[in-house]
């Protein structure tokens, strides 16, 4: 039982750091396999190759400089809709890689929506940073995702049910969030486009 908890704590763990930021996710869990700090489930610890690293780091720099921007991170959350949410369900069902293919199908759509809500919660909460004038924070809110991502995916590999708690508890305040932040976004766009007329 404890060991499928462990599971189920690395791959909701890493489907939801996916949505938050998956190139930083990718290499630190890649770096703690290679330099066998960790052992990870399933084909998890194929994040370990030096090609997969080195990717991930190089993709997390281009990352770390387009997130500061305002607008153009907006623009780089939209692309990663179709990138990030396809590669936590992949990361999910790939912890589960020596599971029954029902157990695997399972991670592979619960993984799905666990990174929908954190990239959709991230996704929302830039988009309101970007309607401040002063990039400030923007900048601020980029430099607290990359500190979660990196200290949460730490914390994963030694503690995976304590992530599975923290995910739960994130996806609950996501569902109750994104109506709020999304009404919010609508009325900010309200009073622009009056203004403007």
């Amino acid at each position: 039982m404890a060991d499928w908890l462990s599971t189920l704590g690395f791959a909701m763990g890493s489907a939801w750091l996916s949505g938050i930021n998956l190139y930083a996710t990718v290499a630190t869990l890649g770096l703690l396999q290679r330099f066998n700090l960790v052992h990870l489930p399933g084909d998890l610890g194929y994040l370990s190759s030096w090609w997969v690293i080195a990717l991930a780091c190089s993709l997390y720099a281009v990352e770390f400089v387009a997130d500061k921007v305002p607008a153009v991170d907006s623009v780089w959350d939209a692309v990663h809709t179709f990138i990030r949410i396809p590669a936590g369900a992949v990361l999910a069902a790939s912890a589960f890689a020596h599971a029954e293919p029902a157990v695997r199908i399972a991670a592979l759509l619960l993984g799905g929506g666990v990174a929908l809500s954190s990239h959709g919660t991230k996704a929302a909460a830039r988009l309101t940073a970007n309607m401040s004038p002063e990039p400030f924070t923007n900048i601020g809110l980029s430099l607290v995702e990359d500190a979660v991502a990196i200290g949460s995916a730490i914390l994963m590999v030694f503690h995976p049910v304590v992530i599975l708690g923290v995910v739960v508890v994130f996806v609950a305040l996501a569902v109750w969030m994104i109506p709020r932040i999304m009404r919010a976004l609508r009325r900010m766009f309200g009073r622009r486009e009056a203004v403007a007329a």
